[in-house]
């Protein structure tokens, strides 16, 4: 063979696997890496496993493998800016590559998307569905933390569904750390893969403080004492509702504590989030439940749980909307202690009774019985569907649907 010739070839095959990541270096060490020739071979699926578990990390790049040199990018969601970031970072830092090269991310108001990998919110995606139905160059979707139920994600998980039945070779993957996974595999049409996480054991302790119901003064400071005394070798993450009680927690461990603190919320800037998941040596992270599934937050060991969410609520007697402080389900109980046993023993101090906690609902009640409905008939109208004939989880309330609707004719869209 020519050498010139012997050169050409050699280029083109260094150019094709350019396009492929290594995933047994970025997986190394992950639980879902010995699922994936399955995960690989069932097309589009939901993956059902619990944070820990490396889903977000790996099979991104597992599908970009089988899809980026015929199909297109692998265009992922996440359901907040601060889990994109995080997420891209992450897989790209693993990879070996910059942001924004093999491996980007879309929010609002900053995008570095990759030629390969793009990490997005639901939002974001939503409005390119309806610039472009077919999403042309996007060879699949992956719909991350599906079982958090927001708005947005229903909404976006039921125009994904259309798509799939006008484009059959688009592949489809939801990703849930809940058990009730079979939900949305109902939905899209496709199998559940299971991959268990490899947890260390986390032990269980109860110690309710009086005043939780309204997150007052007494209760916030009671959670900052627990996270002090508990705090050693190791970090400690605490779980509050809102950024209000974030702050009155993080000023009173600043008067008792010489642990460094660092808040953490989707309110922040990207370099005071960066600060709070990067530092090095332990320090206690006062967070909403962004870090309940969302973001890799390494040093944990203890994680002082207030059982406490702030959710959308629209009062239709008043029309007026808002956020209010509910208990959160069990299923985020869960999730919230898993935090402590990812990287080795740990233990997670719950700040109600075993009684308190028998009550809390099993799983998180979707955003779309209790949130202003008026962007989602908007968008819903813009996509030409209406919810009786669009695939939806679940139904949105009449009144509340009828309400929003005309709202949305009264400002003439």
């Amino acid at each position: 063979m020519r050498p010139t010739l012997r050169r050409c070839l050699t280029l083109v095959a260094v150019t094709k696997n350019a396009t492929k990541f290594d995933l047994d270096t970025i997986g190394a060490g992950l639980p879902v890496h010995a699922q994936l020739a399955t995960i690989r071979d069932a097309g589009s699926v939901v993956v059902q496993a619990p944070p820990g578990t490396g889903k977000t990390t790996l099979i991104p790049p597992l599908i970009s493998n089988e899809v980026s040199e015929t199909m297109g990018k692998v265009v992922v969601t996440a359901p907040r800016r601060v889990a994109v970031r995080a997420a891209a970072s992450r897989l790209a830092s693993l990879d070996g590559s910059v942001i924004g090269d093999r491996v980007g991310y879309t929010i609002r108001g900053d995008a570095q998307p990759g030629r390969l990998v793009e990490f997005v919110t639901p939002k974001v995606l939503i409005r390119r569905l309806l610039r472009d139905p077919e999403l042309a160059g996007v060879g699949a979707i992956i719909i991350d933390e599906v079982h958090e139920r927001q708005l947005d994600g229903d909404l976006l998980l039921g125009m994904v569904a259309e798509l799939a039945v006008l484009r059959p070779e688009l592949r489809v993957v939801a990703m849930s750390a809940t058990a009730d996974a079979e939900r949305f595999a109902a939905l899209l049409g496709v199998p559940v893969i299971s991959t268990p996480a490899e947890m260390f054991p986390v032990a269980e302790r109860y110690e309710p403080l009086p005043g939780r119901a309204g997150c007052g003064p007494e209760f916030v400071a009671g959670v900052a004492r627990i996270a002090a005394e508990n705090t050693n070798m190791y970090s400690t993450l605490v779980f509050l509702p809102g950024v209000r009680d974030i702050t009155a927690c993080c000023a009173e461990l600043g008067r008792i504590t010489d642990v460094p603190v660092f808040p953490l919320h989707g309110g922040q800037s990207p370099a005071e989030q960066d600060r709070a998941l990067r530092h090095a040596g332990p320090r206690i992270i006062v967070a909403t439940n962004v870090a309940e599934s969302s973001v890799t937050v390494p040093g944990v060991r203890t994680v002082v749980d207030a059982g406490l969410a702030r959710v959308p609520k629209r009062d239709a007697l008043r029309g007026m909307n808002g956020l209010v402080t509910v208990s959160c389900s069990q299923s985020s109980a869960v999730q919230r202690a898993g935090r402590a046993g990812r990287e080795g023993p740990g233990t997670v101090i719950r700040c109600y009774s075993r009684s308190d906690y028998a009550h809390f609902a099993p799983h998180t009640e979707p955003e779309i019985r209790s949130a202003d409905l008026t962007e989602f008939a908007l968008l819903l109208s813009c996509w030409g569907a209406t919810p009786a004939e669009f695939p939806l989880l679940d139904q949105p309330p009449a009144a509340a649907f009828a309400q929003a609707t005309a709202a949305v004719v009264a400002i003439g869209a």
